[in-house]
């Protein structure tokens, strides 16, 4: 059925919907490229047109929900409501739940060049990378996408947000994989994250602290080039099970840095944007002077092997507007530079660090915050 044309006649409908459903209907609506409004006309004009009795949904615990539809559609469907018998926002909740039926996650198509790569880094610690990380691997995996999170930073801390220990020292990690003292395949450490709308599409790859011992291992080695595509050699076999690897990068400006950068890259035959590194910065100096100093790395590494890093742009993290003209200027300063782009602004609330403390995912704990609809918003960005 094709989304309705925009007639001016259109009706404010105000009622109540089940949480879930709503929140569902908002993503699968943004995921395939549709008004919320256009989706809800869809749905009520299939439930008009329905043969047969339509199943009942729990509408308890409502919350108010509202959108607009053209008002002849309107009226014919609070009457056909009436003379089923059903409450306004029963019939409302079927139609809706019978285009989402109708409408299912699109099929995920494994690109030719392997799972598409974001690295999220910045030399400077406590701007965000780990709750970008974690925030758009999550709505990824909300839009139909399976997507493993690499904690790649020896302090774990993508690691303990969701509730989890690091890998114990003696067993097997990532670093063993990238230092060939590989003891099982990667793929057997992976911890599936759960959610109601996830599925089973979210998974991390958790951190150890021989992490630390990363840089004074690859430096020593006598591989031609290990230094720099350890992680990629180490993560193939990962990669081959998911459309998306989010890497959780280390404060570092060391080799495990470089890897990053290197396995972010773009490949052979892959379009430009389809992987690369997203900076988190904050509204500060301190953060310019941390990006200066990766813009350099990156440089240096793409001239050095001659290989290309797509700039997906940058997340201005924990802005608070109150705190007057540094935060302002700064993200002036920020846009100003037009390229990597400010692609988000996240704003100082408390959600993301409730969900920390409460070891569970942000969508999950917060579905419905600001910050996880710049999450998503992120996630469409990178995902389109």
């Amino acid at each position: 059925m094709t989304a309705p044309s925009m007639p001016d006649d259109r009706d404010k409908v105000v009622t109540k919907l089940p949480q879930q459903l709503r929140r569902e209907l908002k993503i699968r609506a943004a995921t395939v490229g549709i008004p919320i409004q256009d989706a809800v006309t869809q749905g009520i004009q299939a439930w008009r047109e329905a043969a047969h009795p339509l199943d009942l949904i729990d509408t308890a615990r409502s919350d108010s929900f509202s959108t607009y539809v053209p008002s002849a559609l309107y009226k014919g469907f609070r009457e056909d409501c009436s003379g089923r018998g059903l409450p306004y926002n029963q019939g409302l909740a079927q139609a809706i739940r019978l285009w989402l039926d109708a409408n299912p996650l699109p099929h995920r198509s494994r690109p030719q060049t392997g799972a598409r790569r974001v690295a999220f880094g910045n030399q400077k610690g406590g701007v965000g990378k780990t709750a970008m990380s974690a925030g758009v691997g999550q709505a990824l995996a909300e839009m139909g996408y399976r997507v493993c999170l690499v904690d790649f930073d020896p302090q774990g801390h993508l690691t303990k947000q969701f509730g989890h220990d690091h890998l114990p020292i003696k067993g097997d990690s990532l670093v063993k994989n990238m230092c060939g003292e590989r003891q099982a395949d990667l793929r057997d450490l992976l911890i599936e994250i759960p959610g109601e709308t996830f599925g089973d599409r979210l998974h991390l790859l958790p951190a150890c602290t021989d992490g630390f011992l990363l840089d004074a291992k690859l430096v020593s080695s006598r591989e031609i080039r290990v230094k720099e595509t350890a992680l990629e050699k180490a993560l193939t076999a990962v990669e081959r099970e998911f459309d998306f690897v989010i890497v959780d990068c280390p404060p570092s400006l060391g080799y495990a840095m470089d890897n990053a950068i290197y396995y972010a890259r773009t490949r052979e035959g892959e379009p430009e944007g389809s992987s690369g590194i997203v900076i988190p910065v904050q509204a500060e100096d301190s953060s310019a002077d941390a990006y200066t100093l990766l813009r350099e790395q990156i440089d240096s590494l793409c001239d050095d092997l001659d290989i290309q890093v797509y700039d997906l742009g940058f997340v201005v993290n924990l802005y608070d507007v109150r705190k007057g003209y540094v935060v302002t200027s700064s993200l002036d300063a920020w846009k100003s530079l037009g390229h990597p782009e400010v692609i988000a602004v996240v704003n100082d609330l408390k959600d993301q660090r409730e969900a920390v403390r409460m070891k569970t995912p942000l969508l999950v704990h917060a579905p419905d915050s600001d910050q996880a609809e710049v999450m998503r918003d992120i996630a469409r960005r990178i995902a389109r």
